[in-house]
């Protein structure tokens, strides 16, 4: 049976929380994963009309945005920033999406068997619920500041940090994800303090199978990488690596002492 998706992407939140330059192409195949087929893809996207006829620099950078996410096939929702005056004179700017992403979503469930929201807005656990109830399958994805309540609430959580080449590593501009001399971003699987070393895993392809998380296993498309303790920065703590589920950026060598292994090198954690 193909599944039937929608993707509804919550594009400020996004940006403001680690998923700044997120690729739509690459966002695209991971929802398309194992033949899924794509029915709705929307993101969200705020715009200051008042901004962009005073600043043209601001107006050629959104449309650039919007242009490349609708060549990738997304459907691009233009809210407009709304601009409020207290009585001290200050202004606070808005570009609330949440209401339109949950019209939206309701609307569609019913010919979907799946739904993709991308945000990390706990807000959205009522929309979740209701979506559940109606049989949708509610996957989340996000990056930092993730409401706890809402990753409970979803049938399966998503770190957009670890999917392959989703968020550009700025620093590393031709970054060739999974290659030796590469730079990849993953979790500790295994850790032994008292021995100052463990294994690192790193997504080495977009598959629906991110589940099998034992690297040893055939249809996992996790890759464990060794970990020495001189390799891990200093702000970096043990409860970091012990806990299991905080996202770190490092480098992969060849194993000296392995066939076929990857080493960890300059180990830290995520910069959003």
């Amino acid at each position: 049976m193909t599944l039937k998706v929608g993707v509804f992407v919550d594009a400020e939140n996004v940006r403001y929380n680690g998923g700044y330059q997120l690729r739509y192409d690459v966002l695209r195949t991971f929802a398309g994963r194992n033949d899924r087929r794509l029915i709705r893809l929307n993101t969200y996207v705020a715009f200051d009309q008042e901004r962009a006829n005073e600043d043209a620099e601001y107006a050629r950078k959104s449309f650039l945005y919007q242009q490349q996410a609708r060549q990738f096939g997304w459907k691009v929702i233009l809210k407009n920033v709304r601009r409020f005056t207290n009585e001290e004179g200050q202004t606070t700017i808005k570009a609330n999406a949440d209401l339109d992403i949950a019209v939206d979503a309701l609307t569609q469930a019913e010919h979907l068997d799946e739904i993709l929201l991308v945000t990390g807005d706990g807000d959205f656990q009522p929309l979740v619920t209701a979506l559940q109830n109606r049989g949708c399958r509610v996957e989340l994805m996000g990056f930092d500041n993730v409401s706890r309540q809402l990753q409970r609430q979803v049938d399966q959580f998503h770190s957009g940090f670890l999917i392959p080449n989703l968020v550009p590593i700025a620093y590393e501009p031709k970054n060739q994800w999974g290659r030796t001399g590469s730079c990849v971003r993953g979790i500790c699987a295994k850790w032994f303090p008292d021995k100052g070393y463990g294994f690192l895993s790193f997504l080495d392809r977009i598959d629906d199978n991110s589940w099998i998380t034992n690297a040893r296993l055939k249809d996992s498309p996790w890759k464990s990488v060794f970990c020495h303790i001189n390799e891990v920065a200093s702000d970096v703590t043990e409860d970091d690596l012990v806990q299991g589920d905080t996202v770190l950026e490092f480098y992969l060598q060849e194993s000296p002492q392995e066939e076929d292994g990857l080493v960890a090198q300059n180990v830290r954690l995520v910069q959003a």
